[in-house]
Protein backbone atom coordinates (compact mmCIF):
# COMPACT_ATOMS: atom_id res chain seq x y z
CA UNK A 1 0.00 0.00 0.00
CA UNK A 2 2.82 2.15 0.70
CA UNK A 3 4.59 1.86 -2.52
CA UNK A 4 1.20 2.43 -4.08
CA UNK A 5 0.87 5.68 -2.87
CA UNK A 6 4.43 6.53 -3.90
CA UNK A 7 3.50 5.56 -7.36
CA UNK A 8 0.13 7.96 -6.61
CA UNK A 9 2.67 10.94 -5.98
CA UNK A 10 4.47 10.85 -8.57
CA UNK A 11 1.41 11.05 -10.77
CA UNK A 12 0.51 13.64 -8.94
CA UNK A 13 3.73 15.30 -9.56
CA UNK A 14 3.86 15.13 -12.92
CA UNK A 15 0.54 16.55 -13.29
CA UNK A 16 1.72 19.05 -11.36
CA UNK A 17 4.91 19.86 -12.99
CA UNK A 18 2.94 20.51 -16.33
CA UNK A 19 -0.01 22.64 -14.77
CA UNK A 20 2.71 25.13 -13.09
CA UNK A 21 5.08 25.09 -16.18
CA UNK A 22 2.14 26.24 -17.81
CA UNK A 23 1.35 29.09 -15.73
CA UNK A 24 4.83 30.04 -15.27
CA UNK A 25 4.94 30.66 -19.07
CA UNK A 26 1.08 32.31 -18.77
CA UNK A 27 2.35 34.60 -16.54
CA UNK A 28 5.98 35.07 -17.69
CA UNK A 29 7.41 34.25 -14.14
CA UNK A 30 7.91 30.96 -12.95
CA UNK A 31 8.51 31.88 -9.05
CA UNK A 32 5.04 34.13 -9.12
CA UNK A 33 3.55 30.89 -10.36
CA UNK A 34 5.20 28.55 -7.54
CA UNK A 35 3.91 31.38 -5.16
CA UNK A 36 0.33 30.99 -6.86
CA UNK A 37 0.48 27.30 -6.01
CA UNK A 38 1.52 27.15 -2.77
CA UNK A 39 -1.33 29.78 -1.93
CA UNK A 40 -3.86 27.76 -3.38
CA UNK A 41 -2.83 24.46 -1.81
CA UNK A 42 -2.15 26.40 1.81
CA UNK A 43 -5.51 27.58 1.82
CA UNK A 44 -6.99 24.22 0.79
CA UNK A 45 -5.05 22.74 3.53
CA UNK A 46 -6.16 25.59 6.39
CA UNK A 47 -10.44 24.73 5.52
CA UNK A 48 -9.40 20.80 6.10
CA UNK A 49 -7.61 21.29 8.97
CA UNK A 50 -10.23 23.46 10.56
CA UNK A 51 -12.83 21.10 9.57
CA UNK A 52 -10.82 17.83 11.57
CA UNK A 53 -10.49 18.06 15.49
CA UNK A 54 -7.14 15.63 15.50
CA UNK A 55 -5.53 18.23 12.82
CA UNK A 56 -6.19 20.64 15.10
CA UNK A 57 -4.72 19.23 18.23
CA UNK A 58 -1.57 18.37 15.88
CA UNK A 59 -1.30 22.39 14.85
CA UNK A 60 -1.74 22.92 18.49
CA UNK A 61 1.26 20.61 19.50
CA UNK A 62 3.14 21.79 16.65
CA UNK A 63 2.47 25.72 17.97
CA UNK A 64 3.47 24.55 21.58
CA UNK A 65 6.73 23.03 20.70
CA UNK A 66 8.01 25.99 18.37
CA UNK A 67 7.24 27.88 21.47
CA UNK A 68 8.80 25.75 23.81
CA UNK A 69 11.93 25.20 21.37
CA UNK A 70 11.58 21.17 21.54
CA UNK A 71 11.05 21.20 18.16
CA UNK A 72 14.31 21.67 16.27
CA UNK A 73 14.38 25.00 13.70
CA UNK A 74 15.55 22.50 10.34
CA UNK A 75 12.38 20.09 10.95
CA UNK A 76 9.89 23.58 9.69
CA UNK A 77 12.01 23.78 6.30
CA UNK A 78 10.61 21.48 4.62
CA UNK A 79 8.95 23.85 3.18
CA UNK A 80 12.09 25.63 1.48
CA UNK A 81 12.43 22.57 -0.83
CA UNK A 82 9.24 22.71 -2.09
CA UNK A 83 9.38 26.18 -2.64
CA UNK A 84 12.66 25.23 -4.74
CA UNK A 85 10.14 22.52 -6.35
CA UNK A 86 7.46 24.58 -7.43
CA UNK A 87 9.88 27.47 -8.61
CA UNK A 88 11.73 25.17 -10.64
CA UNK A 89 8.75 23.78 -12.60
CA UNK A 90 7.14 26.84 -13.64
CA UNK A 91 10.41 27.63 -14.68
CA UNK A 92 11.57 24.52 -16.91
CA UNK A 93 8.44 22.14 -16.97
CA UNK A 94 6.28 24.31 -19.52
CA UNK A 95 10.12 24.96 -21.70
CA UNK A 96 11.60 21.56 -21.08
CA UNK A 97 8.69 19.24 -21.06
CA UNK A 98 7.51 17.00 -18.34
CA UNK A 99 9.87 13.88 -19.11
CA UNK A 100 12.80 15.37 -19.71
CA UNK A 101 11.58 17.38 -15.74
CA UNK A 102 10.75 14.14 -14.32
CA UNK A 103 14.15 12.45 -15.30
CA UNK A 104 16.28 14.96 -13.31
CA UNK A 105 13.94 15.28 -10.76
CA UNK A 106 14.40 11.19 -10.66
CA UNK A 107 18.03 11.58 -10.33
CA UNK A 108 18.36 14.06 -7.53
CA UNK A 109 15.77 12.03 -5.62
CA UNK A 110 17.78 9.09 -6.12
CA UNK A 111 21.46 9.89 -5.20
CA UNK A 112 20.22 12.49 -1.87
CA UNK A 113 17.65 9.89 -1.18
CA UNK A 114 20.13 7.30 -0.82
CA UNK A 115 22.40 9.33 1.29
CA UNK A 116 19.57 10.24 3.66
CA UNK A 117 19.13 6.71 3.96
CA UNK A 118 22.52 5.93 4.84
CA UNK A 119 22.65 8.10 7.38
CA UNK A 120 19.46 7.70 9.39
CA UNK A 121 17.71 11.26 8.56
CA UNK A 122 14.55 9.90 7.67
CA UNK A 123 12.07 8.89 10.39
CA UNK A 124 12.90 5.19 8.85
CA UNK A 125 16.05 5.69 10.83
CA UNK A 126 19.47 3.84 9.02
CA UNK A 127 18.92 1.79 5.83
CA UNK A 128 21.49 -0.12 4.80
CA UNK A 129 23.54 0.63 1.73
CA UNK A 130 22.94 -2.49 -0.84
CA UNK A 131 24.50 -2.83 -3.99
CA UNK A 132 20.73 -2.86 -5.76
CA UNK A 133 20.24 0.75 -4.18
CA UNK A 134 23.62 1.98 -5.04
CA UNK A 135 22.85 0.45 -8.86
CA UNK A 136 20.04 2.14 -9.00
CA UNK A 137 21.70 5.70 -7.80
CA UNK A 138 24.10 5.23 -10.80
CA UNK A 139 20.87 4.37 -13.53
CA UNK A 140 19.38 7.47 -12.38
CA UNK A 141 22.42 9.81 -13.36
CA UNK A 142 23.04 7.79 -16.47
CA UNK A 143 18.91 8.62 -17.65
CA UNK A 144 20.29 12.27 -16.94
CA UNK A 145 23.26 11.67 -18.96
CA UNK A 146 20.83 10.68 -21.80
CA UNK A 147 19.05 13.09 -21.35
CA UNK A 148 22.04 15.76 -21.79
CA UNK A 149 22.97 13.82 -25.55
CA UNK A 150 21.48 15.40 -29.09
CA UNK A 151 20.32 18.78 -29.37
CA UNK A 152 18.70 19.29 -26.11
CA UNK A 153 21.73 21.94 -25.07
CA UNK A 154 21.38 23.89 -28.48
CA UNK A 155 17.55 24.26 -27.56
CA UNK A 156 17.62 25.09 -24.05
CA UNK A 157 20.73 26.54 -21.29
CA UNK A 158 22.40 23.89 -19.37
CA UNK A 159 21.35 25.73 -16.31
CA UNK A 160 17.83 24.82 -16.97
CA UNK A 161 18.52 21.46 -17.36
CA UNK A 162 20.80 21.04 -13.83
CA UNK A 163 17.10 22.85 -12.13
CA UNK A 164 15.12 19.48 -12.35
CA UNK A 165 17.98 17.53 -10.73
CA UNK A 166 18.37 20.39 -7.45
CA UNK A 167 14.54 20.05 -7.80
CA UNK A 168 14.83 15.94 -7.11
CA UNK A 169 17.61 16.54 -4.11
CA UNK A 170 15.12 19.21 -2.34
CA UNK A 171 11.95 16.72 -2.55
CA UNK A 172 14.22 13.84 -1.12
CA UNK A 173 15.11 16.31 2.02
CA UNK A 174 11.56 17.78 2.06
CA UNK A 175 10.15 14.05 2.47
CA UNK A 176 12.40 13.35 5.19
CA UNK A 177 12.03 16.48 7.22
CA UNK A 178 7.91 16.29 6.74
CA UNK A 179 7.79 12.62 8.04
CA UNK A 180 9.94 13.49 11.28
CA UNK A 181 7.98 16.50 12.14
CA UNK A 182 4.74 13.98 11.30
CA UNK A 183 6.23 11.70 14.17
CA UNK A 184 7.22 14.95 16.57
CA UNK A 185 3.99 16.21 16.42
CA UNK A 186 1.99 13.00 16.01
CA UNK A 187 0.32 14.52 12.95
CA UNK A 188 1.17 14.53 9.03
CA UNK A 189 -1.64 17.43 8.46
CA UNK A 190 0.23 19.65 10.65
CA UNK A 191 3.95 18.78 9.12
CA UNK A 192 2.19 19.73 5.79
CA UNK A 193 0.44 23.10 7.16
CA UNK A 194 3.97 23.67 8.11
CA UNK A 195 5.76 23.22 4.27
CA UNK A 196 3.35 25.15 3.13
CA UNK A 197 3.40 27.65 5.59
CA UNK A 198 7.45 27.82 4.87
CA UNK A 199 7.51 27.13 0.96
CA UNK A 200 4.79 30.40 1.36
CA UNK A 201 6.87 32.81 3.01
CA UNK A 202 10.18 32.04 0.67
CA UNK A 203 8.39 31.81 -2.42
CA UNK A 204 6.83 35.21 -1.31
CA UNK A 205 10.64 36.78 -0.89
CA UNK A 206 11.66 35.61 -3.72
CA UNK A 207 8.92 36.84 -6.05
CA UNK A 208 9.50 39.86 -4.21
CA UNK A 209 13.34 40.02 -5.48
CA UNK A 210 11.92 39.23 -8.91
CA UNK A 211 9.45 41.36 -9.31
CA UNK A 212 12.46 43.99 -8.51
CA UNK A 213 14.89 42.62 -10.93
CA UNK A 214 12.59 41.53 -14.07
CA UNK A 215 9.15 43.86 -13.32
CA UNK A 216 5.85 42.72 -12.72
CA UNK A 217 4.54 39.26 -13.93
CA UNK A 218 1.51 39.19 -16.54
CA UNK A 219 -1.91 39.21 -15.81
CA UNK A 220 -3.01 36.49 -14.41
CA UNK A 221 -5.09 33.79 -16.71
CA UNK A 222 -8.82 33.00 -16.27
CA UNK A 223 -8.69 29.33 -17.00
CA UNK A 224 -9.16 27.46 -13.81
CA UNK A 225 -7.34 24.32 -14.34
CA UNK A 226 -4.17 26.86 -14.37
CA UNK A 227 -4.40 26.85 -10.16
CA UNK A 228 -5.49 22.98 -9.78
CA UNK A 229 -1.34 22.43 -9.06
CA UNK A 230 -1.48 23.48 -5.75
CA UNK A 231 -3.86 21.19 -4.44
CA UNK A 232 -2.23 18.18 -6.24
CA UNK A 233 0.85 19.69 -4.03
CA UNK A 234 -1.22 19.56 -0.72
CA UNK A 235 -2.21 15.91 -1.45
CA UNK A 236 1.66 14.60 -2.25
CA UNK A 237 3.18 16.42 0.39
CA UNK A 238 0.37 14.97 3.13
CA UNK A 239 0.62 11.62 1.33
CA UNK A 240 4.69 11.58 1.77
CA UNK A 241 4.52 12.67 5.27
CA UNK A 242 2.59 9.84 5.93
CA UNK A 243 4.18 6.22 4.15
CA UNK A 244 7.69 7.60 4.11
CA UNK A 245 8.10 5.62 7.73
CA UNK A 246 7.05 2.70 6.06
CA UNK A 247 9.12 3.12 2.77
CA UNK A 248 12.76 5.46 3.67
CA UNK A 249 13.38 8.17 1.81
CA UNK A 250 15.09 6.11 -1.28
CA UNK A 251 12.30 3.61 -1.90
CA UNK A 252 9.58 6.49 -1.57
CA UNK A 253 11.06 8.16 -4.38
CA UNK A 254 12.07 5.44 -6.66
CA UNK A 255 8.22 4.17 -6.47
CA UNK A 256 7.05 7.54 -7.55
CA UNK A 257 9.53 7.60 -10.32
CA UNK A 258 7.64 5.03 -11.80
CA UNK A 259 4.08 7.23 -11.70
CA UNK A 260 5.87 10.33 -12.55
CA UNK A 261 7.91 8.83 -15.65
CA UNK A 262 4.87 6.79 -17.19
CA UNK A 263 2.38 9.97 -16.49
CA UNK A 264 5.15 12.59 -17.63
CA UNK A 265 5.45 10.74 -20.97
CA UNK A 266 2.08 10.33 -22.00
CA UNK A 267 1.74 14.26 -21.09
CA UNK A 268 4.67 15.18 -23.49
CA UNK A 269 3.23 12.85 -26.41
CA UNK A 270 -0.31 14.13 -26.18
CA UNK A 271 1.05 17.81 -25.18
CA UNK A 272 4.96 18.29 -26.56
CA UNK A 273 6.76 20.81 -25.27
CA UNK A 274 8.66 24.08 -27.22
CA UNK A 275 11.84 22.25 -26.50
CA UNK A 276 11.47 18.99 -25.20
CA UNK A 277 14.00 15.78 -26.20
CA UNK A 278 13.50 13.90 -29.18
CA UNK A 279 11.59 10.69 -29.31
CA UNK A 280 14.33 8.08 -28.70
CA UNK A 281 15.85 10.67 -26.35
CA UNK A 282 12.23 10.14 -24.10
CA UNK A 283 12.65 6.29 -24.46
CA UNK A 284 15.58 5.83 -23.44
CA UNK A 285 15.75 7.48 -20.48
CA UNK A 286 12.57 6.36 -19.27
CA UNK A 287 13.57 2.67 -19.90
CA UNK A 288 17.15 3.73 -17.54
CA UNK A 289 15.37 5.82 -15.17
CA UNK A 290 12.59 2.68 -14.47
CA UNK A 291 15.31 0.08 -14.17
CA UNK A 292 17.36 2.37 -11.37
CA UNK A 293 13.98 1.57 -10.08
CA UNK A 294 13.47 -1.55 -10.25
CA UNK A 295 17.17 -2.92 -9.41
CA UNK A 296 17.16 -0.92 -5.86
CA UNK A 297 13.72 -2.15 -4.83
CA UNK A 298 13.81 -4.88 -1.60
CA UNK A 299 12.76 -8.04 -3.49
CA UNK A 300 13.60 -10.04 -0.05
CA UNK A 301 11.62 -9.65 2.96
CA UNK A 302 13.33 -8.84 6.06
CA UNK A 303 12.67 -12.32 8.64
Amino acid sequence: MALGGAVAIGVMTAIQARINGVLGVRVDDGVFAGLLSFSVGLIALSVVIACLPSARRGVARLWTGIRGHTIPFWMLLGGACGALTVSTQGVTAGVLGVSLFSVGVVAGQTVHGLVLDRIGFGPAGVVAVTPGRVLGGVLALAAVGISLSGDILASAPLWMLLLPFAAGVGIAWQAATNGRLAQRVQSPLAATLMSFVAGTLVLALATGVSIALRGAPSALPAEPWLYVGGFLGAAYILLGALIVAQTGVLLMGLGSVLGQLVTSVVIDLLWPAAAGPALWQVIAMVLVAVASVLVALPWRRRR
